[in-house]
């Protein structure tokens, strides 16, 4: 790129390019294509842009969240209709991304991969989020309930683990809780006592000094 005689362009340092001049248009014109080199990209905040100019960074596909997805479990389940039974699959799915956001989703339908998918959308639109302590541990102790269900949840030292089991085991771990106590009373019911443990997470809260 050729710099017009009637401008001046000094580089004070491998991020700074300064042109000058005495008529504006040229200078703007000028620096129009040195930017028009490498104009500024949202996705990655790289490129050339004007001074004072603000970039809107959008957030990287790269950086997207890691959804981890474990099948709690599938069950036929028949349904009484005009000239007989219709035989479909109800599978219950937990999603998380094991850095405090947890969701449990229920699907159903004619066959099983169908069904955990459904399942797998369902858990993404019932996300909540959780709050860990340093520990990754819940910040005290709370009881959840859904239905018959009820569930006794204790914050842990290091190193204690997850104590439990079940559908209450895949929630917690996936919600990325690693030292708890838990003790599941009332019904036996997987999605229930998944439930319940969502219920009792989401009543978390935070206490701040």
């Amino acid at each position: 790129m050729i710099t017009p005689p009637t401008l001046s362009v000094s580089v004070e340092n491998p991020t700074n390019i300064t042109v000058s001049g005495m008529e504006k248009e040229m200078v703007g014109e000028f620096a129009a294509k040195i930017r028009s080199v490498r104009p500024p990209e949202p996705y990655k905040g790289k490129g050339i842009a004007y001074e004072g100019e603000i970039i809107r960074r959008k957030a990287d596909r790269e950086t997207k969240v890691e959804w981890q997805e474990r099948v709690v479990s599938v069950e036929r389940v028949t349904k009484v209709v005009k000239g007989g039974k219709k035989l479909s699959f109800r599978a219950i799915v937990v999603v998380g991304d094991q850095q405090g956001k947890v969701g449990v989703g229920v699907g159903k339908a004619s066959d099983v991969s169908t069904a955990v998918r459904k399942a797998v959308t369902d858990g993404k639109k019932n996300i909540i989020s959780v709050p860990l302590t340093s520990s990754n541990s819940i910040p005290h102790k709370i009881d959840g309930h859904f239905g018959a269900a009820k569930l006794i949840l204790r914050p842990s030292a290091p190193g204690c683990g997850v104590i439990a089991g079940g559908a209450v085991r895949i929630v917690l771990e996936l919600a990325g809780v690693q030292n708890i106590l838990s003790k599941q009373l009332g019904s036996s019911s997987l999605l229930n006592n998944a439930r319940a443990t969502i219920n009792g997470l989401s009543n978390l809260r935070t206490f701040i000094s």
